[in-house]
């Protein structure tokens, strides 16, 4: 366990309270995390107004109540403790806004309508509103391994690198790729796969150190990565 006493989850976890270090840990979490929050609101129906104002408010009761304190130790994975939370806050929503208006005017959003933001250009679009937010979530784990890995490579002093590979971190360069780019950056075509292959190794172990993240031991960690996996087919694979 001693790897995971300082992951972000953890700390919310140990302390259980109002400790400023759980409180900085745990808006850490929400500020990461928010797109797939916002995005199962709107899978919910609700228009994009709608569905930022019920986000901001369901953080602020996540946050100011300290609903964490209800956590299970025991299951200690964010997403689905996140999720869960999600659901019981819109359902009370629902409850408040049908006892105030009667089934009033509510703006709503279809599903088809929803952009995703998918990197893998994966043709399997989301269904439902839970599908959403996983796909969401997997997204905001990317994106967040990524500005970890872009911050590594400038400080390293290989920022033009990382910016001309960048397109190909995701998906596998061609040989026409390779060539193109070997030109561009006057290397040599096996340096240049070298180089996309390291960062690819290192954005899988970002993306690793994300979820770290989010659970507080390793069999946890273990099952985020697999649920990874299964959402994005293929970016965690091996070269």
């Amino acid at each position: 366990m001693a790897r995971f006493d300082t992951t972000h989850w953890s700390v919310v976890l140990r302390t259980r309270g109002e400790q400023a270090e759980a409180r900085v840990a745990l808006e850490s979490l929400c500020r990461t995390y928010r797109p797939p929050v916002l995005a199962y609101i709107r899978a919910r129906g609700h228009a994009p107004d709608v569905a930022e104002d019920l986000a901001q408010g369901f953080f602020t009761r996540f946050i100011e109540r300290a609903m964490h304190a209800q956590a299970d130790p025991a299951r200690g994975r964010f997403r689905s403790f996140l999720l869960t939370a999600l659901k019981h806050f819109l359902d009370d929503e629902g409850d408040r806004q049908r006892a105030l208006k009667r089934g009033g005017a509510v703006r709503h959003a279809a599903l088809d309508d929803l952009d995703t933001g998918d990197p893998l250009g994966d043709t399997q679009q989301p269904t439902t509103p839970e599908q959403v937010f996983e796909r969401s979530w997997a997204q905001a784990v990317l994106h967040a391994a990524i500005r970890r890995l872009r911050a590594e490579t400038t400080e390293a002093g290989k920022q033009n690198l990382f910016d001309a590979l960048s397109e190909f971190l995701i998906e596998r360069p061609s040989e026409d790729d390779y060539a193109r780019l070997a030109a561009t950056l006057q290397m040599k075509r096996g340096t240049l796969a070298v180089a996309v292959h390291r960062l690819r190794a290192r954005l899988q172990a970002c993306v690793r150190e994300e979820l770290a993240e989010t659970t507080d031991d390793l069999v946890s960690l273990d099952h985020e990565v697999d649920h990874m996996h299964k959402t994005m087919p293929g970016l965690l694979a091996p070269e």
